[in-house]
């Protein structure tokens, strides 16, 4: 949610079926992206088109979480503040405006949609991912946990 405030400008309530959605699609192609016919598809991408497999409904899932992004860039061309930017995407139209005429400017919706889900899913994933490694290597390895004694932490090994 800290993620989605800095991006989005809003945060989610933790029941936000939309939300969840989301979060399980996310969940699922970190799971997928490991298959090998993912990472078939990475360098045979036309090839694997003709094949089944997991690769499919990453494919699938990709584009419903691009959808909830252009959904959300959308809304916020709808409600822009141009003097009182709320978030990410409300800056970067800003700047999308300031470019308006320059044929070069790298500033589209395309990118900015793209750029905030990059952001999303890097915020989201590897916080999360590092959060349960760290949770996990505490819990097989208590006594590394330290104890506060006085202004000291001491840690306690075997």
């Amino acid at each position: 949610n800290i993620i989605c405030s800095i991006v989005f400008g809003d945060r989610f309530d933790y029941e936000d079926k939309k939300f969840l959605t989301l979060i399980d699609l996310i969940d699922e192609n970190t799971k997928l992206q490991a298959c090998l016919q993912a990472q078939l598809y990475n360098f045979f991408p036309t090839a694997m088109e003709l094949i089944p497999g997991p690769h499919k409904q990453l494919i699938k899932n990709i584009h419903q979480v691009d959808e909830f992004t252009t959904e959300i860039v959308m809304e916020h061309q709808k409600t822009i503040d141009p003097t009182c930017p709320r978030d990410f995407i409300d800056a970067f139209l800003n700047k999308m405006e300031q470019e308006k005429g320059n044929v070069d400017s790298k500033f589209t919706v395309e990118t900015l949609t793209r750029t905030t889900l990059d952001l999303f899913l890097a915020g989201t994933g590897t916080t999360s991912l590092t959060l349960r490694y760290g949770i996990l290597i505490l819990h097989k390895y208590p006594e590394i946990v330290g104890n506060r004694k006085g202004n000291k932490y001491i840690k306690i090994f075997s």
